[in-house]
């Protein structure tokens, strides 16, 4: 008997994935109203089971966000567990300008989201900040990136790289921005520590 609850925890964790997945494109594509049943049946599932996770739409637009922000933000450890820091990092900031774009896209959602009484943005600037500073600490420490870098002046650049980038006929112009940003980061670093 044990085995059926530990299935249905899986079956349900997949359930709210796909559900919030789906919340997040729809949100982006058709705007904040966009009809619930809509957002079931794009993630296959029935209307009681996105109910029974998410109680309200307020609800729904909270968690989509915030399940894109701890997506990028969960990233930093696995790209420096993979790669070396100045490449994580930059790998990390494809991440970002993409999570921006569905921030972006969901703006109305969220805007509504707020106006109701949520607060999707209450640990944003936190974990984002968290997850750069690992990424930078880790560059330093290598001597691949310079030690006096504030995360949230690197947040604040990426922010305004997607900005002026957010056509998605702008993408490339937004890598090659992106290179540039790294290189500043790069400007002053010690060099490759040995053993690295």
């Amino acid at each position: 008997m044990t085995s059926k609850p530990s299935a249905l925890r899986a079956d349900a964790r997949r359930n709210r994935e796909r559900i919030l997945e789906a919340a997040v494109r729809a949100f982006s594509e058709k705007g904040p109203d966009v009809a619930i049943d809509t957002i079931a049946k794009a993630a296959g599932v029935g209307s009681a089971t996105l109910y029974r996770h998410f109680p309200t739409r307020e609800a729904l637009v909270e968690a989509a966000y915030r399940n894109e922000l701890a997506r990028v933000c969960d990233s930093a450890a696995k790209l420096l567990a993979e790669n070396p820091p100045d490449r994580a990092i930059r790998l990390w900031m494809d991440d970002f300008i993409d999570y921006l774009a569905a921030k972006q896209g969901m703006a109305d959602a969220l805007r509504a989201a707020v106006a109701s009484g949520a607060d999707p943005f209450a640990e944003t600037l936190d974990k984002l900040g968290t997850a750069l500073g690992t990424l930078l600490n880790a560059g330093a420490e290598a001597g691949l990136l310079r030690p006096d870098i504030d995360p949230f002046d690197v947040g604040f650049s990426l922010a305004g790289v997607a900005l002026i980038t957010s056509a998605p006929d702008q993408r490339e112009r937004a890598g090659r921005l992106l290179d540039l940003l790294l290189d500043g980061l790069r400007y002053g670093a010690d060099g490759p520590v040995s053993g690295t």
